[in-house]
Formats: C-alpha cells, sequence, structure tokens
C-alpha cells in the first residue's frame, strides 16, 4: 500500500477534510491527497506553504520537549479562522499533517490520524 492509499483513507474518513500530507522536517512533502471537492480551498489557503512554516514550529517544539525532558512530541494542532491543521508524528523525521475546514470534524481527524500513523511508518 502506497501513502497515497493512506492519504486518501485520512481525508475520505474525515467530515470537512480538505487535504492531507506525509511531510519531513525538511518541509519536502512527500506525499499529498486533497478532497477533490476542496482543491480550490486547498490552493486559496496556500496549505503547501503554511505546512512548511509548521514543519519549523514543530521542529522547535520538538526541540524544546527534549530540552524540558518531558518526552517526544506526538501530535499538536494550529487551530485558525480559516483552517484547523492537525500534525502527527510518524517517526522522528516524519508526520502527516491534516487541514480541515473550520466546521471540520476535529475529534474524528486525530483519531484516524492516530490510528494511520503506524501504517505509515511502516511505508516509509
Amino acid at each position: 500500500m502506497a501513502f497515497s492509499t493512506h492519504l486518501e483513507f485520512i481525508v475520505k474518513q474525515v467530515d470537512g477534510a480538505i487535504a492531507c500530507t506525509v511531510m519531513g522536517f525538511d518541509g519536502i512533502p512527500i506525499e499529498t491527497h486533497q478532497a477533490p471537492a476542496l482543491a480550490d480551498t486547498a490552493n486559496d489557503l496556500e496549505l503547501a506553504n503554511a505546512w512548511v512554516e509548521y514543519a519549523n514550529v514543530l521542529s522547535t517544539l520538538k526541540t524544546a520537549a527534549e530540552t524540558l525532558k518531558t518526552g517526544a512530541v506526538s501530535e499538536i494542532s494550529v487551530n485558525t479562522d480559516k483552517v484547523l491543521t492537525l500534525i502527527r508524528m510518524v517517526s522522528p523525521e516524519f508526520f502527516i499533517v491534516l487541514g480541515l475546514k473550520p466546521d471540520g470534524n476535529y475529534g474524528k481527524g486525530r483519531y484516524v490520524m492516530r490510528i494511520t500513523a503506524p501504517k505509515v511508518k511502516a511505508e516509509l
């Protein structure tokens, strides 16, 4: 099974999902799946650019957690007026990021990403 199948699964399972990506901390997306009906929304919001910046934030949070000895970061969210962004660590080098409409199903997004992350990790 390829990354695209896992990402498509996430987008189809979560109401309000705009797009989902597997990305490395270098900001380069490995694979992306956009909800076909919301492709214009993803482009208008420039999610790819936002997610590169969020990769930098996640990297800083990882370092802070290590310094403070609070354990590894497993998940973060960035919630703005136009998009809810969920980020789930897959490995020390890679993560999954999901963009949702503001009224999207945040809880289900977290759940589906949590159960899909090990499958994506196995593909790495």
